[in-house]
């Protein structure tokens, strides 16, 4: 496992992320990926410690790096190794008055080379949030039929080359199976065509090392259950913030969120719900958020992020 040292998170939208959860002393928070802790730690300063944090993250790196971040009030703040989809298991009993998604790969995961996460050096191809546990993107990659891979390079980045990148990775896998990041970069350089990587505005790899890591962390097909997990773990009038980073994480939430304000599956055209199913949330007006200009001269990283909340509605 590599080591906590130069992890340093800086929380995007943090002023955007207090303001929608309101901490008042004497609160109860989760913090579902708590990374180096910086969204913690602005939590709690204000406060004033006068809350209880409890986090969860799924790298141990970063709970390493977010219990050295959050000692100053150590007294408030419970860290445990796990995946927020588990929060309920986990955590069994309490109730929040807020929580906080930070969805996606983190700064600190993506310029640590050995992770894998990046296309710009050449690494171990691992890409696991928790490795701990689970199968390397190298592994995956290694042993996944071409047409798993080509639906999860359609549905977790949109990849356009999809069948060609994923067909040009079964032919080299035959070959030499991937090892490393590089490896990878040169199956999606021979898939796609060079006219076509001319014009491309980002690096051609980042969809597929998205598409990939997502799949290797199963971080989509839960999340909806997760979500209406969290939102159970709320106390009427608490809320849910969830941070995304690229459109299909941003889709999914919409869509989980949309879902618990308007769950009846009654026939558009029924006088009357008679399916049972009542909203468990509310959405409150201006969100989706997005970093204003200092933040992003600040940290080009945040150019992408959306903040979306809502709040667990009065129970009947």
């Amino acid at each position: 496992m590599s080591e906590a040292k130069g992890f340093h998170h800086i929380p995007v939208l943090r002023d955007e992320v207090l303001s929608a959860l309101q901490p008042v002393p004497g609160g109860v928070y989760l913090d579902g990926t708590v990374g180096g802790g910086g969204h913690a730690a602005a939590l709690l300063d204000a406060v004033h410690g006068e809350a209880k944090l409890y986090a969860l993250d799924r790298d141990q790196d970063a709970l390493t790096a977010a219990g050295k971040r959050l000692a100053p009030w150590s007294g408030a703040v419970t860290l445990r190794h796990g995946n927020f989809h588990d929060a309920m298991d986990i955590y069994p009993g309490l109730l929040f008055d807020g929580i906080l998604l930070d969805l996606g790969v983190s700064s600190w995961q993506l310029d640590a080379a050995e992770r894998g996460f990046s296309y710009h050096e050449d690494a171990p191809l691992d890409m696991r949030m928790d490795q701990s546990s689970g199968i390397t993107a190298a592994e995956w990659l290694n042993t996944t039929d071409e047409k798993t891979i080509t639906q999860a390079l359609y549905d977790y980045a949109d990849e356009r080359w999809a069948a060609r990148i994923a067909k040009l990775i079964v032919e080299m896998r035959a070959e030499t199976p991937f090892a490393t990041t590089q490896d990878l970069v040169r199956a999606v350089d021979r898939a796609i065509p060079k006219a076509v990587r001319r014009k491309d505005e980002g690096h051609p790899a980042r969809r597929t090392f998205q598409a990939v890591r997502i799949a290797v962390n199963d971080e989509l097909p839960p999340l909806k259950q997760a979500l209406e997990d969290l939102v159970l773990m709320l106390k009427p009038g608490g809320r849910l913030c969830v941070i995304t980073f690229h459109s299909i994480e941003d889709r999914a939430v919409k869509q989980a969120f949309a879902k618990m304000k308007n769950p009846c599956e009654c026939p558009v055209n029924a006088p009357i719900c008679v399916c049972g199913k009542k909203p468990l949330v509310s959405l409150p007006k201006g969100y989706p958020k997005a970093p204003g200009e200092a933040e992003l001269q600040a940290n080009f990283r945040a150019r992408s992020a959306k903040l979306r909340c809502a709040q667990r509605l009065q129970d009947e």
